[in-house]
């Protein structure tokens, strides 16, 4: 089949024209995609609605990611990696396995990246960023995406959007599993889990753990002068995550989660030394969830985060901490009214953060929300506000309309409008010296327009939007942060998914452009064009696979300093089913060998293999 998106291009270039010119030609000239199996069941997602939805219904820009993909992906890919492979979202990393990683969801900051385990959110209240690096793919069931501004479901720092990540669950009859292998660069991993469940019960529990001898994370003295050091920087992760459900009666649900991960790593800060910090991500909730009535089911959640680095380097032999601690309550209704379905939550979130030495401080959030979502013939539509009270900074209410229309059976236009915001850092707040406790929030308001096609299990998106953030804090002369900037964010992507001969494929461009709105240039660390494709089929006892990931260049520092050349990469996969329980599993990444930056001077894997054995009882 040929894709002809210029039915699209009439529907979104008038309301943006200053992207549309430069990507118009190159969505509808691309070769015909493809994409996903129409036999699977419609997924379903939780995030974009915080109710449950078929995903081909969401009014928002969304993926998910099952655990089939997520195997696939092998022990061998971080989280970011995974991530980066799908649409509108890109990562920089400071050396490989387990060092700093940063995660961008359509040009918008690391800082505008909000993660959520479980319904509760992970992150450093310090830095203002979560650590990708440090969450194993082992312990993830699913992870939904939800590109655009989404405060008004989640408060701040949704202002790119928010990823969710479901630890794994148990059904059916009690069974183990297990999982071993080795591959380039010293990298072993080893997992087990005991799952099941009944009518009632549901449970899970699974350990893992990774070790990677890893390689320099500094490419060139000459790039890092001050940090260089000629050694490999090894990583090693342990974790550990359970899931716990009991019905009490019909309709009536008592459960638990966890996921918690320690790392160690070790980085370059100059010659001679070897530094390492110890990291841990934990994540834990419990909650009730009750059908008082056919039209109105509550959850009550209980939840607390933590993420706490000990850094251990010459300026502190016996170690230095900064953690930070988010205790988060949670009451949502879920309300079937005559026509569409309500939603109305109270939150309440304690902040606290320890820099050792420096500084120990908190903030309280009391939020209130509301929402509403409906299909009335062709129509859909969903509206949300929420009033966020803030300690330190005072009250932020943030909106999202969105509205869908069904053209054809097989044919949808949407829209929607969001506002959102970021809390300033508690670095940037109390920094002794370089903190400004007068610093206000940022502030983003989102327009964006789609198009979406399905048919016969294959579907095209095409999808335009604007972002304006305002009241950026950026740091001046004397390194002191100020609300003094302005970005623009605006691009199309564009995706297809469907089967074709026997194929799954999934296939994606997007076409960004992320500048500071008071100089005209472009952000640091954003690629104005990138693009995937994957490629699946089974032939026999065989799942084999293919997938390409392409970015253009993108510059390290603002101002565009320090330019980073594009570059493709290739990965390929293969799964052999021995029996029904048992699997031999081998991924090559980088099959090219291809030599590229994510981050000025820091090295990336090279081409590297590696192979597993799983036993996993249907």
């Amino acid at each position: 089949m040929t894709i002809r998106p210029t039915l699209a291009a009439l529907a979104v270039a008038a309301a943006f024209p200053t992207v549309f010119s430069s990507a118009a030609f190159a969505a509808s000239n691309a070769p015909a995609a493809a994409a996903v199996s129409s036999a699977e069941q419609p997924v379903v997602l939780v995030t974009a609605t915080r109710q449950t939805q078929r995903a081909d219904e969401s009014l928002a820009d969304v993926t998910v990611i099952e655990r089939a993909r997520i195997e696939e992906a092998g022990a061998s890919t971080s989280l970011a990696e995974l991530l980066a492979r799908q649409p509108g979202i890109q990562m920089s990393s400071s050396g490989g396995p387990g060092k700093a990683t940063d995660v961008y969801i359509r040009g918008a900051s690391p800082k505008h990246s909000l993660l959520i385990v479980d319904g509760v959110r992970l992150g450093s209240a310090t830095l203002g960023a979560s650590s990708w690096q440090d969450i194993p793919l082992t312990q993830i069931e699913r992870i939904e995406i939800v590109r655009g501004p989404a405060s008004a479901l989640y408060g701040a720092d949704a202002i790119g959007g928010v990823i969710q990540i479901f630890t794994r669950r148990g059904e059916g009859a009690p069974k183990a599993d297990a999982f071993v292998g080795v591959g380039s660069y010293g990298n072993k991993e080893v997992a087990a889990g005991v799952s099941g469940g009944t009518e009632r019960l549901s449970y899970s529990l699974r350990g893992a753990y990774t070790d990677v001898a890893g390689y320099n994370a500094i490419a060139s003295q000459a790039k890092q002068p001050y940090y260089y050091n000629a050694d490999k920087d090894p990583y090693r992760n342990s974790s550990l995550s359970g899931n716990l459900a009991y019905t009490l009666m019909p309709g009536h649900e008592l459960g638990a989660t966890l996921l918690y991960a320690t790392a160690r790593n070790h980085y370059d800060s100059g010659a001679g030394y070897d530094d390492f910090a110890d990291n841990v991500q934990s994540v834990w909730s419990a909650y009730s969830r009750n059908r008082f009535s056919a039209g109105w089911t509550s959850t009550l959640r209980i939840g607390q985060s933590i993420d706490d680095a000990r850094t251990y380097a010459s300026y502190a032999p016996t170690g230095a901490t900064i953690k930070t601690t988010q205790d988060q309550v949670m009451w949502q209704n879920d309300i079937t009214l005559p026509l569409g379905t309500l939603l109305a939550a109270l939150e309440n979130l304690e902040q606290k953060a320890v820099n050792e030495g420096t500084f120990s401080v908190s903030r309280q959030i009391r939020s209130a929300l509301l929402g509403w979502t409906a299909s009335v013939g062709e129509h859909r539509m969903q509206f949300n506000a929420r009033y966020d009270d803030n300690s330190q900074f005072g009250n932020k209410t943030t909106g999202y309309a969105g509205y869908g229309y069904q053209i054809l059976p097989s044919l949808r236009v949407q829209g929607s409008v969001g506002s959102a915001f970021r809390a300033p850092t508690f670095n940037e707040l109390y920094f002794p010296g370089f903190g400004n406790p007068n610093l206000k929030p940022e502030n983003a308001y989102n327009k964006e327009l789609g198009l979406l096609w399905e048919q016969h299990g294959q579907s095209v998106s095409l999808t335009a939007f604007h972002n304006r953030i305002t009241n950026l804090i950026a740091y001046d002369a004397n390194f002191i942060p100020q609300n003094v900037n302005n970005a623009r964010l605006q691009g199309v992507s564009l995706g297809y998914a469907g089967t074709l001969a026997g194929f799954d494929i999934n296939a994606n461009l997007d076409f960004l452009d992320p500048e500071d709105a008071d100089t005209g240039k472009r952000l640091q660390r954003r690629a104005d064009k990138t693009g995937n494709l994957y490629l699946s089929r089974r032939i026999a006892a065989f799942n084999v696979g293919a997938e390409w990931q392409g970015a253009a260049g993108r510059y390290d520092r603002t101002g565009e300093i320090n330019r980073m050349g594009g570059y493709g990469l290739v990965n390929a996969f293969v799964k052999y089913a021995v029996d029904r329980d048992w699997s031999l599993e081998a991924r090559a990444n980088n099959l090219l060998n291809k030599q590229y930056e994510t981050a000025w001077g820091y090295n990336t894997a090279g081409a590297n293999l590696f192979f597993g054995v799983r036993y996993a009882p249907r």
